[in-house]
């Protein structure tokens, strides 16, 4: 009999995670797991432990209960080779900014234990990557906010980790910085990094995640956002007529769906349609208004989105002061 070869460890493993400062406990009971190459989300607003969670993954302080493992390392007993397979941008980018870029990342590459050869491929590829080869030898205080964010980046790379923890990457960073750093981000999930994503930016989060988990004071759920925006119930056909206002036209598009229980209300000039199913009955809404002589200006389908999706998971009603539903 052949015996299967052992399955590697998931990249990243939490069970019952918490950690306690004094008598407050800033997060309890998370629980996950991390596959290798995947990128999952840590969404919560300020305060909800997002970066508590993240210094426990990485070894940085212990957790007050439970454990966790990154590479099948316990991060209690094998703190420092966990801190050595693990790369971490914070939220400000703690560079040299009297030295240039190539002499910041040699540095590092240096308290890594890095031979010369592999700082030096390392540093040209990394670079390169992020479009900062011809800026290589310029000190790094003259960057920009993006830029010093993505050499950052690139330092936390440098090591080759195994799991890479941006935390708030693009907090403080004006719109092109912060597109700079996301577009820097996407190209390590297409390189397929295992990244975790601490931020509260819910557009960061639906773009780049495979995977969010919605952190406030412990894990309230985790799933991909298209199964999250699933669970929160049906989404919209919407569709615009050039006579909108004509009688019966609601009814008309509630039977055309094949359900007229559905609901069916006309909103600034359009007409939504609650389905679960949008593009399955939208053939069939617009060769019924077609048929009955309406001119179709547009028709399109109107997903959940993941505000929506935020604020029922965080249990809060928007304008309200954040306060529960």
């Amino acid at each position: 009999m052949i015996e299967a070869p052992p399955t590697a460890p998931p990249a990243l493993r939490a069970t019952g995670l918490g950690r306690r400062f004094v008598d407050r406990w800033a997060v309890r009971d998370v629980t996950l797991e991390v596959q290798r190459g995947e990128v999952l989300g840590l969404l919560g607003p300020n305060g909800a432990g997002k970066t508590t969670t993240v210094r426990m993954l990485t070894a940085l302080i212990e957790p007050s209960e439970g454990t966790a493992a990154v590479d099948g390392l316990d991060v209690v007993h094998d703190a420092d080779a966990v801190r050595a397979r693990v790369g971490i941008l914070t939220e400000t980018p703690g560079l040299y900014d009297k030295l240039s870029a190539t002499a910041n990342l040699d540095f590092f590459g240096r308290l890594y234990g890095l031979p010369p050869a592999v700082r030096a491929e390392r540093i040209e590829r990394y670079l390169r990557l992020f479009g900062l080869w011809d800026r290589r030898r310029d000190v790094a205080g003259t960057f920009s906010k993006g830029m010093k964010q993505k050499l950052a980046i690139a330092r936390a790379l440098l090591h080759d980790p195994a799991v890479v923890f941006l935390d708030e990457p693009t907090a403080a960073l004006d719109p092109e910085a912060a597109f700079i750093v996301r577009e820097a981000i996407e190209e390590l999930r297409r390189a397929g990094r295992t990244i975790v994503l601490a931020t509260h930016n819910l557009d960061e989060a639906d773009r780049l995640c495979d995977r969010i988990a919605f952190i406030r004071g412990g894990l309230l759920r985790i799933d991909s956002p298209a199964r999250l925006r699933g669970g929160l119930g049906s989404r919209r056909l919407v569709l615009r007529v050039a006579d909108a206002g004509s009688e019966g036209l609601g009814s008309l598009i509630a039977e055309a769906a094949g359900a007229p229980s559905t609901q069916v209300a006309a909103v600034d000039g359009a007409w939504h349609l609650s389905t679960a199913d949008p593009e399955a009955v939208a053939p069939g809404v617009v060769r019924a208004l077609v048929g009955a002589g309406l001119d179709v200006l547009e028709v399109h389908a109107e997903r959940t989105s993941l505000e929506a999706v935020y604020f029922d998971v965080m249990g809060v009603r928007p304008g309200a002061g954040g306060e529960a539903a």
